[in-house]
């Protein structure tokens, strides 16, 4: 049968009538009179050429043809009800939530989000900056960037490898204009190093350039997390270990120098969530741009 000789009002009388085995009660919540519920039926009858109730005195029942007829109508009309209600509450945009650490959404992240933006401006991303685990339940972000030396640290969740962390040291072009000649690594101890969290990324990096240990230099201010040291290299403050994937735009741009070429890997960026396979569209458009953005990333040229 052609759907556009479907009797649609007459199918959606039938279906109130039958759920309540009611004309009247059909009528009071269809908003129409008895006699209308009752002539719809009765063209469907007509037009299916067999009855759909028994009608008897003060009640009706439905026959068998009605049952099949009834059982199918109230899928398919609830069906419709799920999705127009899904419909009108579904925002205009989609959004993605992501939790992300705080250094790499401020000094990695947020400067690239214009390309998310540009590529996919129906999705809005919702960033949730916080350097704790997350669990990924219904309250929470659904997908998250994280640091690690593995991917051992988020249990019940998967990881995906993104890129290497490759630490060099990094300073501004003023700071070594102005100072002592680098002409060896051990020659960083006439410079005020920039330690971030603690003091082992700058005892690797020396262990990795033949320094011996107790002629590395051990001091200098602490700082939180990457952006803060990247700032104070920027300012001159300092000789910082940064990551060639955040810093790399900087390096480009001169506005700071690897003084070495000597470079340390410490760990990766991990993409997380709680099924990598199983994200929602706008997640798993996010979660493909990330991967494509961390493979954009190029080898920076050391200089001084």
């Amino acid at each position: 049968m052609k759907r556009g000789r479907l009797p649609l009002t007459a199918l959606r009388s039938f279906e109130v009538a039958g759920r309540h085995l009611s004309f009247s009660r059909a009528a009071e919540e269809l908003f129409v009179s008895q006699a209308a519920v009752s002539r719809q039926i009765r063209e469907l009858e007509t037009f299916l050429r067999q009855p759909l109730f028994e009608r008897h005195h003060r009640r009706v029942e439905l026959t068998d043809a009605g049952r099949r007829l009834l059982a199918q109508l109230v899928r398919s009309f609830d069906d419709i009800d799920r999705l127009l209600s899904d419909l009108v509450a579904a925002p205009a945009h989609s959004v993605v939530r992501v939790s992300v650490e705080p250094s790499l959404a401020s000094v990695w992240l947020v400067p690239r989000l214009n390309r998310f933006r540009e590529l996919r401006p129906d999705i809005d991303v919702s960033l949730e900056v916080d350097p704790r685990l997350i669990e990924f339940r219904a309250d929470q972000p659904e997908l998250a960037l994280r640091f690690s030396a593995n991917a051992t640290s988020w249990p019940r969740s998967q990881a995906e490898r993104l890129a290497p962390t490759i630490d060099s040291p990094v300073m501004s072009p003023a700071l070594l204009a102005s100072g002592p000649a680098l002409g060896k690594p051990a020659d960083l101890v006439h410079y005020t190093l920039l330690h971030e969290e603690n003091r082992q990324g700058w005892a690797r990096w020396f262990e990795a350039a033949g320094v011996p240990a107790d002629a590395a230099p051990a001091r200098g201010p602490m700082l939180a997390d990457a952006s803060l040291s990247r700032q104070a290299a920027l300012l001159g403050h300092g000789v910082a270990l940064g990551d060639l994937s955040q810093i790399g735009d900087e390096i480009e741009s001169g506005a700071l120098i690897k003084p070495f070429d000597i470079e340390v890997a410490s760990g990766a960026y991990w993409l997380v969530a709680r099924n990598l396979k199983a994200l929602s569209e706008p997640a798993a458009a996010f979660a493909d741009w990330i991967r494509s953005e961390f493979a954009r990333n190029k080898p920076v040229p050391s200089g001084r």
